[in-house]
């Protein structure tokens, strides 16, 4: 957006609120919630155009709520050290130990290699180098890491005298968008995978006491990812992109040379790699098996000490393998964006805006559960295109469970689509980090990415529709169509 139309928006945003609260509450909504009601939607304005960076405008409940009486500053400021805030931090910090001793390319490199080297193999180990490494590590620097790997095989068969150059183009397109479309799917696997997840298991968390542990979130999300790589893999090598030339000559040799440039596995990659494998079977495991020895070990308390461990492991020189001035450099703008969607969550229940919200909108009672779903879903899905997904995931959330609760179906259904959808825009640069760094590469142009995504985000519409209707209630042991005890308590 051009710097004129965000200082328009800039002080649009004050301007809507400064208007608003001028107002009389409408007729049954508490004060309280009126004045949340103006805040967010200076927050959502500046969140949507963006005219300040998004993890600034979160900042904006920290003035708003305790000013207009709406919350507490206490209670306002505790929703930003919410305890998956630091399982994030935890996570990060694993991140930043696998990236610095080049371990996540090892691991890569080797999955691509081991799944083999003809043109639609090549993309499929890609896709799942990609995915794999998205489940534990953000999908930017997956996204940034995979695309010189890349650039580089396709660089080395355009090199080949006896390849086609046609052929090289399309396969360049292919390979940079399966590398965007599998950092996003990947994402949706683990708990720590996508920011909007950690923002859902946070506001179930905040509102309704309850946790939704990493198990918990990979036995549903694991599958989605597995489907639908498999579909975006199938999609774009027997529909988008069609290859006659089978054999890309010289891609084994150029892979076999990464790998070779690697050179043997350091001490500190062994070290990192158990860690991580380490802290992967202890969030996995921790709800039917660690509980049992250690009844109050909890998933952050098990990031935060795999974080704390890697600054107290040596590496050569009596370095550790991990510096603070290293860990400083996780994105602190998500963690403060993932605080202020806390804090709508927690200003929307206790101001009564929730209950309100969900209270007028009376005509959802007439659309089966199935459609609403699906409108969800698509919906989201299409916002986020514009839109940051964390940011999206954090608007919805507060207004989407109180419909539920009025609804009287379960609000995990209407949630849990809105968060799995904020992860499946393929369309637009702009949509998401990967998206945007595979359009850096030269090789595609927009209406590549829209022709090509379009069709990807309507998939998955119709796949995470089913998964979230049909499979999520067997997974997670609810009826969709009744409340449920835990939200009838907590509500």
């Amino acid at each position: 957006m051009k710097d004129s139309k965000k200082r328009i928006f800039i002080i649009l945003g004050p301007l809507l609120f400064i208007i608003l609260q001028q107002f009389d509450a409408p007729e049954a909504m508490p004060d309280a919630a009126w004045d949340v009601l103006c805040a967010t939607l200076w927050i959502a304005l500046w969140w949507i155009t963006e005219a300040v960076p998004i993890a600034v405008t979160a900042l904006l409940p920290i003035i708003l709520f305790p000013l207009t009486g709406a919350m507490d500053l206490s209670t306002t400021t505790a929703s930003y050290g919410h305890k998956y805030i630091f399982l994030y931090m935890g996570g990060f910090i694993l991140a930043i130990a696998i990236e610095k001793w080049g371990l996540h390319k090892r691991i890569a490199l080797h999955i691509i290699n081991l799944i083999g080297t003809n043109v639609t193999r090549i993309i499929l180990g890609f896709m799942v180098a990609t995915a794999f490494m998205s489940m534990w590590i953000s999908n930017t620097a997956t996204s940034v890491m995979m695309l010189p790997i890349g650039m580089s095989i396709i660089s080395q068969l355009k090199d080949n005298p006896n390849t086609i150059a046609d052929e090289n183009k399309i396969f360049g397109k292919a390979l940079m968008l399966s590398i965007a479309y599998s950092a996003s799917i990947g994402g949706i696997a683990t708990l720590i995978g996508t920011p909007p997840n950690l923002v859902l298991a946070g506001y179930v968390q905040e509102v309704y006491d309850i946790e939704i542990t990493f198990f918990q979130w990979l036995v549903f999300g694991l599958p989605i990812s597995l489907v639908l790589l498999v579909i975006a893999w199938w999609y774009l090598t027997r529909k988008a992109f069609t290859f006659k030339q089978k054999e890309f000559p010289g891609g084994k040799t150029e892979i076999q040379r990464l790998i070779n440039d690697l050179g043997p596995m350091k001490r500190e990659e062994k070290i990192v790699l158990s860690v991580f494998v380490l802290t992967a079977f202890c969030w996995i495991s921790r709800s039917f098996l660690l509980q049992k020895f250690i009844p109050f070990i909890d998933d952050t308390i098990i990031a935060m000490s795999a974080g704390i461990l890697l600054f107290t492991l040596p590496a050569k020189g009596g370095r550790k393998l991990i510096t603070w001035k290293e860990a400083v450099e996780m994105p602190w703008g998500i963690i403060i964006l993932f605080g202020g969607g806390m804090a709508l969550a927690s200003a929307f229940e206790s101001s009564g805006l929730a209950v309100w919200m969900g209270n007028s909108m009376t005509l959802l009672q007439f659309l089966p559960l199935l459609l609403l779903v699906v409108l969800i879903i698509f919906s989201v899905n299409f916002i986020t295109e514009m839109t940051s997904n964390l940011a999206t995931t954090a608007m919805l959330l507060p207004i989407l469970a109180p419909v539920a609760v009025s609804l009287g179906v379960n609000p995990y259904i209407l949630m849990v689509a809105t968060t799995v959808a904020a992860s499946c825009a393929f369309m637009l640069p702009v949509a998401t980090p990967p998206n945007a760094v595979v359009f850096g590469s030269g090789y595609l142009r927009i209406p590549d990415m829209i022709r090509t995504g379009i069709w990807m985000n309507l998939i998955s519409v119709i796949l995470l529709s089913a998964f979230v209707y049909f499979l999520l209630p067997l997974l997670w042991g609810f009826d969709p169509l009744e409340l449920g005890q835990e939200f009838i308590k907590n509500k």
